[in-house]
C-alpha cells in the first residue's frame, strides 16, 4: 500500500472512490438562520390581525370605504349573503324557523328548570342570543339557544356559591355575571386567535362527558316526573339515587308520573316514525310543544294541580328586562364567576363548533372557528344584559332546523320572534304547565348525548384515548360535572407528558434494492447495515424531558450490538441518528448529543447526525457542537451517511 494510503482524506473523496455520487458539501450546515423571537411575535401579531397574511390586503393598501365595506362584513357575515337572499331563501327559512320554534319553547323552559332559573329565562335566552349570533354569525344551519349540558354545568357550579332555594335573586345575579364573562371569554378568544384552547377538551373528552352529564340530566329530571319536592343540590349519581329513594319511599302521588310517562312515550313514538320516514321530520319537532300545550290544557280544565300535579306557576311574559343592574362585577363572588363563566365558555364554545362544522362539511362550506367564538361571545355579552343565562348551539334543535331546509341564519331570527310572540301571548296558559311534561321533554333528548357507538370506536382505535373518555364519564357521574371535565383534562395531559417523555425511537434498515431507510419493528424485511447502527428520533422536541432517555436507549442499543459481533470484520464503526422529526432542541438535548459523543470517541466509534432542522443546526453551531463533531460528520439524508461510514471502513482495510 502507497504512502498516500496512509494520507487523511476527505468524506467526499471516500464516496468518489466507492462509485457513489459526492455528497453536497456544506448544504446542512449553511441553511438560513431561523427567525428571531422578535420576528416570531410581529409574524404572531400580524396573522391575528390580518389571518391571511396577504399583504396586498392589508388594510392600509386598500382604499378606505373598501377596507370599511370588507371590515364590516367580517364582523357581520349577513351583509356578504345578505345581498343575494331572495324570496325563495326566505319561505325555507320561515318553514325552518317556525318548525324550531316548536321545539325550542319547550325545551327551552325544561332546561331553565335544569339551570335552576325561573322558565321565563330559558325563552328569554331563545330570543336575544339567536338575534345577535344570526347578523354575526357564519353557520347557516346552527340554532342558538340553551342547552341541556351547559344548564347543568352552570348549575351544579352556581349552587355550590349560592342556594338557588334560598337566595334566588342573588343565585339569579351570579348567572348573569357568569353568562357576561362566558362572552368576555368566547370573544377575546376569538378576537387573539385563541382556540387551541378549546382543543384542551379532546373528542374523546366531549364524548365521555356528554355521556355521563346525559345521565345525571336524566336521574335529576326524576324530581319532576315523580313530584318530588325536596330534592338534592349536587350532581353526582349517589347523591340523586339516594334523594329519589328517600322521595318515593313514602307514600307518593303518581299522577306526576302518570302524566309525564304518557307524554314521553307518545314523544318517543313520533320520534321514531320521524326516523322511519324522513318526510315527517316535522313530527318529533313539533311533539314537544303539542304535549305542552296538551297536558297544560289538561291540568286547567281538570284542576289536576289542585290534586297533587305539580305545575310551573311562576311565568313573566313580555320583552326581555334589562339585567345590566343585577351584574355583580366587584362583589364578593365575582372570581367564582368568572371561574364559572370560563368553564362555561370552553364546554359551550366545543359543543357549538363541533355542531357548525359538523353541519357545514354537509353543505360544503367552511366555518372560521375564531369569527365563530366572537360570535358567541357577542350574544352572551348581550345576553347576560337582557336576562339571559348562556347560549349556545344545539345538536338536537340544529338537526331539525337542517331537516326543515334552512337555508340561512335568518331560521334563528324566525325562532327568536315566534318565541317572543309566545312571551307575549301564551304565558298564562303556560303558567299551568305540569313540570312533568318538561321532565319527559329534557328525558326525550337524553338519548342523543349518549353515544355508544362513538365510545366503542374510540376503544377499537386508541386505548389511550378512551381512558380520556371513561375518566370523564366517571367523574361526572359519580363526582360533578366539574371534576368530570377536569379528570378528562389532567388524562389528556397525562397522555401526552408520556409521550413525551417516551418519544418513539426507532432502529432503522435498508430495504434490499432501494436507498430507502426505515424502522425495522414496522417493516421487518429491512435490513440492518452491517457495522452501523441507524436510528431515528420521532419526536419533534430534543429537550430536558426526554433527552435522557434516548440518549440511554442509543447507548443500550449500542451495548447490545456490540456483543453480538464476533469478529473484527462486523465491529461497529458509526452511529447514525436521523433528526429529520426533531425541530428543535434545548441545551439539556446538546448535552445529552456531546455525551454520546464523547462516548462513541471513547470507544472508537463515529457519531454522524442527519438533516437536523434549522434551529437545532442553529442551537447546535452556538454550542460549539458541530466544532466538536466536525461538520464532516453532519449529513441531508441518511443513505448519504451510510455510505460516508462504509467509506471510511473500506479506507482503513486498505490501510
Amino acid at each position: 500500500m502507497g504512502s498516500s494510503a496512509h494520507e487523511p482524506r476527505s468524506l467526499e473523496e471516500l464516496d468518489t472512490e466507492g462509485g457513489r455520487p459526492p455528497r453536497i458539501v456544506g448544504l446542512v450546515l449553511n441553511s438560513p438562520k431561523p427567525p428571531s423571537l422578535l420576528h416570531k411575535l410581529t409574524d404572531l401579531i400580524r396573522n391575528t390581525v390580518v389571518p391571511h397574511g396577504d399583504k396586498s390586503s392589508y388594510p392600509f393598501k386598500e382604499p378606505a370605504l373598501k377596507c370599511i365595506i370588507s371590515a364590516l362584513q367580517s364582523v357581520f357575515p349577513i351583509l356578504s349573503w345578505g345581498r343575494t337572499y331572495n324570496a325563495k331563501k326566505l319561505r325555507s327559512d320561515v318553514m325552518a324557523g317556525l318548525t324550531l320554534a316548536s321545539l325550542s319553547i319547550p325545551q327551552s323552559i325544561g332546561y331553565a328548570s335544569l339551570a335552576r332559573l325561573d322558565p321565563q329565562y330559558g325563552l328569554y335566552t331563545s330570543v336575544v342570543p339567536p338575534l345577535i349570533y344570526a347578523v354575526m354569525g357564519s353557520s347557516r344551519e346552527i340554532a342558538i339557544g340553551p342547552v341541556a349540558v351547559v344548564s347543568l354545568l352552570l348549575s351544579s357550579m352556581l349552587q355550590k356559591v349560592v342556594d338557588p332555594s334560598a337566595e334566588p335573586l342573588a343565585y339569579r345575579k351570579l348567572a348573569f355575571t357568569a353568562t357576561f364573562f362566558a362572552g368576555v371569554f368566547q370573544s377575546t378568544f376569538g378576537l387573539f386567535r385563541l382556540g387551541f384552547l378549546v382543543d384542551f377538551l379532546s373528542h374523546a373528552a366531549i364524548v365521555g362527558f356528554m355521556g355521563g352529564a346525559a345521565i345525571v340530566i336524566g336521574l335529576q329530571q326524576l324530581k319532576g316526573l315523580l313530584g318530588i319536592t325536596h330534592f338534592t343540590n349536587r350532581t353526582d349519581v349517589i347523591s340523586v339515587m339516594k334523594a329519589v329513594w328517600n322521595s318515593i319511599h313514602p307514600p307518593w302521588n303518581p299522577h306526576n308520573f302518570m302524566l309525564g310517562c304518557s307524554f314521553l312515550i307518545f314523544i318517543l313514538i313520533t320520534r321514531f316514525l320521524g326516523k322511519r320516514n324522513k318526510k315527517l321530520f316535522w313530527l318529533p319537532a313539533i311533539a314537544p310543544l303539542i304535549s305542552v300545550i296538551l297536558s297544560t290544557l289538561l291540568v286547567f280544565v281538570t284542576r289536576a294541580d289542585k290534586h297533587g300535579v305539580k305545575i310551573v306557576k311562576h311565568f313573566k311574559g313580555g320583552l326581555n328586562p334589562s339585567s345590566l343592574h343585577q351584574l355583580q362585577l366587584n362583589g364578593p363572588h365575582v372570581g367564582e364567576a368568572a371561574k364559572i363563566g370560563l368553564i362555561c365558555a370552553i364546554v359551550g364554545l366545543t359543543e357549538a363548533i363541533a355542531i357548525g362544522r359538523s353541519f357545514a362539511s354537509i353543505k360544503g362550506y367552511h366555518l372560521d372557528g375564531n369569527k365563530e367564538m366572537v360570535a358567541m361571545g357577542c350574544m352572551n355579552i348581550a345576553g347576560s344584559l337582557s336576562s339571559c343565562y348562556i347560549a349556545t348551539g344545539s345538536f338536537s334543535r340544529t338537526a331539525v332546523n337542517y331537516s326543515a331546509g334552512c337555508q340561512t341564519a335568518v331560521s334563528n331570527i324566525v325562532m327568536a320572534v315566534t318565541v317572543f310572540m309566545s312571551l307575549e301571548l301564551l304565558t298564562r296558559l303556560l303558567y299551568f304547565t305540569p313540570i312533568a311534561i318538561l321532565a319527559s321533554i329534557i328525558l326525550a333528548s337524553i338519548p342523543g348525548l349518549i353515544d355508544v357507538g362513538e365510545a366503542y370506536n374510540i376503544w377499537k382505535v386508541d386505548k389511550l384515548d378512551f381512558l380520556v373518555c371513561f375518566g370523564a364519564f366517571v367523574g361526572v357521574l359519580f363526582a360533578s360535572v366539574e371534576i368530570g371535565l377536569l379528570t378528562a383534562i389532567i388524562i389528556s395531559f397525562a397522555k401526552i407528558l408520556l409521550n413525551a417523555i417516551r418519544p418513539g425511537i426507532e432502529i432503522l434498515g435498508r430495504i434490499q434494492g432501494t436507498d430507502i431507510f426505515c424502522s425495522i419493528k414496522q417493516y421487518p424485511i429491512a435490513m440492518r447495515t452491517p457495522g452501523l447502527l441507524i436510528t431515528r428520533i420521532d419526536s419533534g422536541f430534543l429537550c430536558f424531558i426526554n433527552a435522557s432517555f434516548i440518549r440511554d436507549r442509543i447507548m443500550r442499543w449500542v451495548n447490545e450490538q456490540k456483543e453480538t459481533k464476533e469478529n473484527a470484520q462486523q465491529r461497529i464503526l458509526a452511529v447514525i441518528i436521523d433528526m429529520s422529526n426533531v425541530i428543535n432542541i434545548d441545551t439539556s438535548g446538546i448535552q445529552a448529543l456531546e455525551e454520546l459523543h464523547k462516548k462513541q470517541l471513547s470507544q472508537g466509534l463515529h457519531l454522524a447526525i442527519v438533516n437536523p432542522g434549522w434551529q437545532v443546526i442553529h442551537k447546535l453551531k452556538l454550542a460549539k457542537f458541530v466544532n466538536k463533531i466536525g461538520g464532516e460528520w453532519i449529513f441531508l439524508t441518511v443513505e448519504e451517511a451510510v455510505n460516508a461510514c462504509l467509506g471510511l471502513d473500506q479506507a482503513s482495510m486498505k490501510c
